[in-house]
């Protein structure tokens, strides 16, 4: 009983237990194209499955949590796994693990949708019965953004974090606020996605807003009020705590990388408002489905809060429940309009200047939190009737196969031999090399200047010396490890390693620690070595941002686990 305290905010309503068992199956619906005529091979489809394999490779070498993605960037790496948040590649590499590649991709959206109904499910039981939570979970499994982020985009991070974003919304909209609502789904949403992560703390602190302002009525109450406020503040901020292991180093080494490339012409806010056009065929297109989907949202999230408000006054409902309904109408509606007023070019003043929302790049990444908030509204809209089971079962799927065969339509993207999931897979076994994330190049490389073909290593005269076209026969090589080598020459040389420089890397040349020596325009490590036998060993160490991440997650969590107890005995005591 202790821990269902605890664990409250996260078990659905027991009207009708048995209505849960509905949601895999309709997340089976959602995925049926997929299964017969296989995954749709979206934008992000081929950096996701190289995570995938690129962690249980990493794994099955003894490292449990990668830094460095090896294979990236032809073969020299970059620090991928530090600023790529953790669960959704842990969850698609254990995937790896125990399932055949060409099923990876497609039980990855099964589990998340199948997250995204439950949590929807739950916060929809706040204000309505069983059958009626089963619609607006379906809805929000196959919402047209939802679609669009799985078939076109392959965003498979940003999805796995959709099933969090209802828990933000019952942990503020729910009639007691606890430290523990808070911070569990916020932690969860900065493990998973970080634009996701961005986007929710955004949405709560305008609920919470929302809530303090609509509570303020006399001084006891307006106390009461701040209380909550900074309740919301304080588990937001235990929240992220809990994440620090991955927030502190992510956040401290963005300085090491070239983190602001993606602000290109075509990825920047002001190119992606909503409707706008920069005469690329192809981003112009993404840009129009885009903003259908917001619309869409829109207009149906202010349909249900019509409906929803104009049935309050029907119900007669008083006292607590009919507040907490008509606070929950009000301030979903508030927000929905937020929201849509970041996706219009009025809001331009608010990209610029409010923090971290430049790293979103996209405005209509915000339909993700639409799609919660109308779904929460259809809920609403649809009240406390009562639909016999059968029928609740029987919309449920026909809206859920409706929105998925105009997914299925819409969105889905070709898969090409070389970049379906079994091309991909050979590719990374077999050793073939790929391009470089804009955003992770260290400072001083320039990707563009990577030769695709280097080996592992080279000698040369100079230190900006390309790779030669076959090894000379100056020098000999005995190669250990991946990352440890003995060189010997009988002149001194430079080595040129196929590694691109990080200040993460600690390099030791016969026993001593060296830093790197000469800047390559390629950002590759170069180590001068006299002749003779040189021993060269590099391994990737933790700075002091990762171990002061790791106490704050350690702190944070000890908090966490005191403020559940605390609500157990508030709960039951």
């Amino acid at each position: 009983m202790g821990c269902r305290a605890v664990f409250d905010a996260y078990y659905v309503c027991m009207e009708d237990r048995r209505t849960l068992a509905f949601i895999p199956l309709a997340a089976l619906i959602a995925i049926s194209p997929f299964i017969f005529h296989g995954p749709s091979c979206g934008h992000d489809f081929e950096f996701h499955l190289r995570n995938w394999l690129e962690a249980g490779s990493q794994w099955r070498q003894g490292i449990l949590l990668p830094r460095w993605d090896f294979t990236a960037a032809w073969n020299s790496g970059e620090p991928r796994f530090v600023f790529y948040p953790p669960i959704s590649w842990i969850v698609g590499a254990l995937l790896g693990l125990i399932l055949p590649w060409v099923a990876v991709p497609i039980v990855f959206i099964w589990m998340a949708l199948t997250g995204c109904g439950l949590t929807m499910y739950r916060l929809a039981c706040e204000w309505t019965s069983s059958g009626n939570a089963l619609i607006a979970a379906c809805f929000y499994m196959v919402h047209p953004y939802m679609l669009f982020t799985f078939y076109e985009r392959a965003a498979y991070a940003e999805l796995l974090a959709a099933a969090w974003i209802p828990l933000v919304l019952l942990s503020v909209l729910r009639p007691r606020i606890t430290l523990p609502g808070i911070a569990i789904p916020i932690c969860l949403l900065w493990l998973t996605n970080a634009p996701a992560a961005v986007m929710g703390s955004y949405a709560l602190a305008l609920f919470g807003l929302v809530r303090v302002v609509l509570n303020c009525r006399g001084l006891k109450v307006f106390r009461a009020a701040l209380r909550e406020g900074a309740t919301v503040a304080a588990g937001a901020a235990l929240g992220i705590g809990c994440a620090a292991f991955y927030v502190v180093p992510a956040t401290v080494e963005q300085s090491w990388v070239r983190i602001s490339m993606p602000f290109l012409r075509g990825v920047r806010y002001q190119d992606n408002l909503l409707f706008g056009h920069i005469g690329d065929p192809a981003h112009d297109a993404i840009l129009r489905s885009a903003s259908l989907c917001g619309v869409s949202l829109v207009a149906f999230a202010l349909v249900a809060m019509t409906v929803a408000y104009c049935r309050e006054p029907a119900t007669q409902l008083a006292g607590q429940e009919g507040k907490a309904r008509r606070r929950a109408i009000v301030s979903l509606g508030l927000v929905t309009c937020c929201i849509a007023f970041l996706l219009t070019s009025p809001s331009a003043i608010l990209w610029r200047h409010l923090p971290k929302l430049l790293f979103l790049q996209f405005p209509w990444r915000f339909c993700a939190v639409l799609g919660a908030t109308s779904a929460a509204l259809l809920a609403l809209a649809l009240g406390r009737t009562k639909l016999h089971p059968a029928v609740a079962v029987a919309i449920s799927f026909s809206l859920t196969l409706a929105l998925t065969l105009g997914g299925n339509t819409c969105f889905r993207q070709v898969c090409f031999s070389s970049f379906d999931v079994a091309g991909i897979v050979d590719s990374f076994w077999n050793g073939e090399r790929y391009d470089y994330t804009d955003e992770y190049p260290p400072v001083g490389a320039d990707g563009e200047k990577l030769q695709h073909s280097n080996p592992s290593f080279w000698l040369a005269k100079s230190p900006t010396d390309s790779a030669p076209a076959r090894a000379g026969s100056d020098y000999s090589v005995a190669m250990s490890r991946r990352l440890e080598f003995t060189v010997t020459t009988p002149v001194a040389r430079f080595v040129v390693l196929n590694l691109r420089d990080y200040p993460a890397w600690r390099i030791t040349l016969n026993g001593r620690s060296v830093g790197a020596g000469p800047h390559r325009d390629d950002g590759l490590i170069v180590l001068p070595v006299a002749s003779g036998i040189s021993h060269i060993g590099i391994t990737y160490v933790n700075a002091y941002d990762s171990m002061v991440g790791w106490i704050v997650t350690t702190v944070s969590a000890m908090i966490l686990l005191f403020a559940c107890r605390r609500t157990q005995h508030a709960t039951w005591g």
